[in-house]
Parts: structure tokens; C-alpha cells; sequence
């Protein structure tokens, strides 16, 4: 699944970025997170799940942005 591909890339990137910038370690967690999710999503399309590593992708991204633009607020 290419787009699990990508998104593995972009969430390493900003993983890497943060990390430079000093965020705090729920931010980091959360990018770190939406890294391993973005592995499974792969795995899962390779057994076959394609839709719902889609799914599983597009709403755990949405969770972990949502809640790194959140939290920090709290």
C-alpha cells in the first residue's frame, strides 16, 4: 500500500523534526504512534485487508493529529 508508504515517510520526518525542536514527549509519542500504525496499515495490506488498512489509516491519523493539536492546549 503505497499510501501507508508515504504517510511511514512523512510521519518519520516529522517524527525526526520534533524530536530536533525539543517538543514534549506526548507529541513525540503521538508521531511515534502514527509510525508503528502506519507499519501495521502496510502489514495488513499485504494479508489482503486493503479497505480496512484504510480505514485504519486514515482514522488513527486523524486521532493523532486531532489529539497533538488538542492536548497541548489542555
Amino acid at each position: 500500500m503505497a499510501i501507508a508508504g508515504v504517510a511511514m515517510v512523512a510521519m518519520a520526518i516529522v517524527l525526526v523534526v520534533r524530536l530536533g525542536d525539543g517538543s514534549s514527549l506526548q507529541s513525540i509519542g503521538l508521531y511515534g504512534a502514527a509510525f508503528v500504525l502506519s507499519g501495521a496499515v502496510i502489514e495488513m495490506s499485504r494479508r489482503g485487508r486493503t479497505r480496512l488498512g484504510m480505514a485504519v489509516l486514515v482514522t488513527g491519523f486523524v486521532l493523532v493529529l486531532g489529539a497533538d493539536w488538542y492536548l497541548p492546549a489542555i
